[in-house]
C-alpha cells in the first residue's frame, strides 16, 4: 500500500490476505466500555467501533482491531453483552468468540496496541511525504523501480 494511509483499504488488504472479509461499522458503543470489537465469525471478520468519536480515534480502534488478526491471536472466551445487543441472532458461541477487551493489562491487548501505535507512527511520517511521489503512473512505476521504498504492504 502506498502513502497515506487509508484503513479502509488497509482492511481490504488484510482481508484478501486472510480470504475473508472484512467488514467495518460504526456504532455508539456504550462508554464507559470497549472502543472496538473484533468478532470472527466463520464467514468474515466484523470490526465494530466507536461511532461517536473522532476519525483519527476510529482509525486507531480499527488498526487495533487489525493489529489482532496480524499478530494472529484467538478469542478470550468472554461473554459480551454488547455483541449480542449488535448481534442479537448470533448463537452464544459465537458471541463468546469475539475478541473483546476494555484493558492494556494482557500480553495480546499490549501487542495490538503495538501494532496500531507502529502502523500509525509510520502514517504520521509517510504520509506528508506522499504529496512528493510521482503522480503519473509511470512516474510511480519508476519511482517504484529506483526510489526508496514507502508503503505498508
Amino acid at each position: 500500500m502506498r502513502p497515506p494511509l487509508d484503513v479502509t483499504e488497509m482492511c481490504a488488504r488484510l482481508a484478501a490476505h486472510r480470504g475473508r472479509p472484512i467488514l467495518l461499522m460504526a456504532y455508539p458503543i456504550p462508554v464507559p466500555g470497549p472502543f472496538g470489537i473484533w468478532l470472527s465469525t466463520s464467514r468474515a471478520d466484523h470490526i465494530v467501533y466507536q461511532e461517536q468519536t473522532t476519525r483519527r480515534h476510529q482509525d486507531h480502534i480499527v488498526v487495533h482491531e487489525l493489529g489482532h488478526m496480524i499478530a494472529d491471536h484467538r478469542s478470550d472466551e468472554e461473554d459480551d453483552d454488547l455483541l449480542q445487543m449488535l448481534y442479537p441472532s448470533l448463537d452464544p458461541e459465537t458471541v463468546r468468540r469475539a475478541l473483546r477487551r476494555t484493558s492494556y493489562d494482557n500480553a495480546q491487548e499490549r501487542e495490538a496496541e503495538t501494532v496500531a501505535t507502529i502502523i500509525l507512527e509510520w502514517a504520521s511520517v509517510l504520509d506528508p511525504l506522499a504529496s512528493r511521489l510521482p503522480l503519473s503512473q509511470a512516474g510511480r512505476r519508476m519511482h517504484d523501480g529506483l526510489g526508496e521504498r514507502m508503503g505498508w504492504m
